[in-house]
């Protein structure tokens, strides 16, 4: 299992690709990592002094239209430790956060209605996404490419693109098929507390 933090993670690999201060990171992050690997302000300078501490990055002045800034790079240690991460072959962390399923999840303590127009929110935002993913980051993820020869951002965005899809068209179907079903008569929240979910059989 490795020793990183998550925000060390998406730290080293931004270092990886070049220089960087703390807000390149978190600008660069904004662009790419952030929608399926999150690393805040408040997250990424604490993380960037335990690296330095640990070795595994150094720091440079590198002041900016009289602005203070610290630039950062990766150690012989730290390109190790990267290297060692990304080749791994532990299980894969998999964390997921969607309010929209959350909400789906306990759908049943509400209206039929109102669970239905859940989904079919859910169905909206991700073909919206989908679109903004296509119609922004995906045509600058390409001049990045053509500029810099990395190829797989463009990777990892063509799976942010078709899940995307996929999850708008899976909502809109489950929309539909609850609607061809008989409907609950009313939510069972109105009538009596429901008892604990049990994963026994």
């Amino acid at each position: 299992m490795s020793s990183l933090s998550p925000t060390a993670r998406v730290i080293l690999g931004m270092l990886g690709l070049g220089l960087r201060t703390g807000y390149d990171v978190k600008r660069l992050s904004e662009d790419s990592t952030r929608f399926f690997w999150g690393a805040s302000f408040g997250q990424i300078y604490p993380e960037l002094r335990r690296l330095e501490a640990q070795g595994l990055v150094e720091a440079e002045d590198d002041p900016r239209g009289g602005v203070k800034r610290r630039a950062y790079r990766l150690t012989d240690a730290g390109r190790a430790r990267l290297r060692e991460w990304l080749t791994s072959s532990d299980p894969l962390l998999f964390e997921y956060r969607d309010e929209g399923l959350l909400k789906l999840f306990f759908g049943d303590l509400v209206e039929r209605e109102d669970a239905l127009t859940n989904l079919r929110r859910l169905a909206d935002e991700h073909r919206q996404d989908a679109a903004l993913f296509r119609e922004h980051l995906e045509p600058r993820a390409a001049r990045q490419a053509a500029e810099t020869g990395l190829e797989f951002p463009m990777v990892a965005l063509r799976y942010g693109i078709e899940l995307l899809d996929w999850m708008a068209d899976w909502a809109a179907r489950a929309e539909a098929e609850l609607r061809a079903a008989p409907a609950r008569p009313s939510p069972p929240g109105e009538t009596a507390a429901p008892g604990p979910l049990s994963a026994s059989p």
